[in-house]
């Protein structure tokens, strides 16, 4: 049964502005395109695979600009500490997606698809169109399994080497 009575819309409306499109949605996995990419290098052409960092950088600047926007929209004592929260916010978010959802995982796909490929050629007989299918399946397959593990190592690389920087400015 739905809860009903005083506070309750409000209590609703309150969660939805705590979930945050960009991670908390599958709108995350726009960040991710470029490993599909990756994964798929072996079958289709280059420029498909630089479409994916396209469409993952896109994912990045757009939660940038989303972070960016939120500080600016919040009450700050000047406008020079707006402008330094902005920034910080437009920033912190950009490295952050930029290491999380692009580099750090398209290089982990494409060093495990580059291996896997050696690999299969020298301890298999599979013809090579099977080779660079059971290539790309591992490397669609091992998505799921990095991406907490590189989250969770950003976020406490960026909380111990970069944060520090930002003094009061913190976004978290």
């Amino acid at each position: 049964m739905a809860e009903s009575g005083p506070g309750t819309y409000e209590k609703v409306q309150e969660e939805l502005h705590q979930i945050d499109i960009y991670r908390d949605t599958p709108i995350r996995f726009l960040g991710y395109s470029n490993e599909v990419g990756e994964a798929f290098r072996s079958i289709v052409p280059v420029s498909v695979v630089r479409a994916t960092y396209v469409a993952a950088f896109g994912y990045v600047c757009a939660d940038a600009l989303d972070k960016s926007r939120k500080a600016h929209k919040k009450e700050w004592p000047t406008c020079s500490d707006r402008s330094k929260a902005v920034a910080v916010a437009a920033g912190d978010t950009f490295l952050w997606q930029t290491l999380a959802s692009v580099v750090i995982p398209g290089f982990t796909i494409n060093r495990l698809c580059y291996f896997t490929a050696i690999l299969l050629s020298k301890t298999t007989r599979l013809p090579p169109t099977a080779r660079k299918w059971a290539t790309t399946a591992i490397g669609l397959g091992a998505i799921p399994f990095i991406v907490r593990p590189i989250d969770s190592a950003v976020e406490m690389g960026m909380d111990s080497w970069v944060r520090p920087l930002y003094g009061d400015s913190h976004p978290h």
